[in-house]
């Protein structure tokens, strides 16, 4: 998987995000939130991925796009070592929801800790769906 996170990776589609925040499930790792939902895609990628930070903590622009910077970098670099062992593609949406503006080093330790309940909880419903397929 490459480093990158081009157009085909961002979620744009406003159906998708309705129906991400509609009927999809979350974990979070404080500051961050992981809103995901398993759905399929015409291109051959695991994940679309959206990233939002809220406009009533940070006032000014130029605070939300440095957090969210920060976060599209973390997620840039650390996304092979996620997704390496997953097949079903999911939407993403991050969102940061602190109070203070956070370091590079504190967005990867809590994205790390993020993408692991989110990788434990996946594992768990699907052990529970093929249990349900098997009884």
């Amino acid at each position: 998987m490459k480093f990158t996170f081009n157009k085909k990776e961002k979620l744009k589609s406003k159906k998708l995000i309705e129906q991400l925040f509609a009927n999809g499930q979350s974990v979070s790792a404080f500051p961050l939130r992981l809103v995901y939902l398993p759905t399929t895609f015409g291109e051959t990628i695991i994940a679309k991925t959206g990233i939002s930070v809220s406009k009533r903590q940070f006032k000014t622009a130029v605070d939300r796009n440095h957090i969210k910077r920060l976060i599209r970098e973390v997620y840039r670099l650390n996304k092979a070592s996620y997704f390496n062992n997953i097949t079903t593609q999911y939407a993403f949406m991050i969102l940061y929801i602190g109070k203070e503006k956070p370091t590079l080093a504190q967005v990867e330790t809590r994205m790390s800790h993020l993408f692991e309940k989110f990788l434990k909880k996946v594992s768990e419903t699907e052990k529970l769906n093929s249990d349900e397929k098997i009884t």
